[in-house]
């Protein structure tokens, strides 16, 4: 409700900003921008099927379980409750694969259904710590191939849309890191402070 307010707000004062700037361009530039978005739309759609399309064949191929038993040692250590519940750590270490491969749209409903699981799990429906790394992970999330911004990329015309991984490995390592890291110590200034 509150981003609803915050976009008509937005949307106002650019409106206004143009008119005061003459508001004769507003037109055109407005029926500009709608379309760039549609080609934008357009551009990623190729790259988001295949890719949950390749999602979807690892799941029902029965590639995931196996992909979860690679992942378990150290989602383990990061998720030692959910390592014990199965019906967790399948859309868990979905989520995960889904974020190395940059899909940030395929690993949502997976990450959704691993967090419902999670808190269920907890004794009072609260965020428990592992829920927090959860999201922590999500919204940081290490890529190795970021699909979706190469896609991006090519596009807008990119001679080589993956010319960027160096960067993208540098920055994914660091933000996972720091937010972890954050979590680990937030969780136990939080729990000090109960005491």
């Amino acid at each position: 409700m509150v981003m609803s307010w915050i976009w008509v707000c937005l949307l106002a004062l650019s409106l206004f900003c143009g008119l005061l700037r003459g508001g004769t361009d507003l037109g055109r530039a407005a029926m500009e921008g709608a379309g760039r978005a549609v080609e934008l739309a357009l551009g990623l759609t190729g790259s988001l099927v295949l890719w949950s399309g390749f999602g979807t064949l690892l799941e029902r191929s029965g590639l995931q379980r196996g992909l979860a038993w690679l992942l378990s040692p150290l989602l383990g250590r990061l998720f030692p409750t959910a390592r014990r519940d199965p019906e967790t750590m399948g859309p868990l270490c979905g989520n995960v694969t889904a974020n190395l491969l940059g899909l940030g749209s395929a690993a949502t409903p997976l990450g959704v259904a691993a967090a419902r699981r999670m808190q269920r799990s907890s004794a009072d429906g609260a965020a428990t710590d592992e829920l927090c790394r959860l999201v922590v992970l999500n919204t940081a999330s290490i890529q190795l191939l970021p699909t979706t911004v190469a896609a991006l990329r090519g596009s807008l015309g990119a001679a080589v849309p993956f010319d960027i991984l160096p960067a993208v490995w540098l920055s994914s390592a660091l933000s996972v890191t720091a937010g972890l890291g954050a979590a680990a110590l937030l969780g136990r200034l939080w729990r000090s402070g109960e005491t």
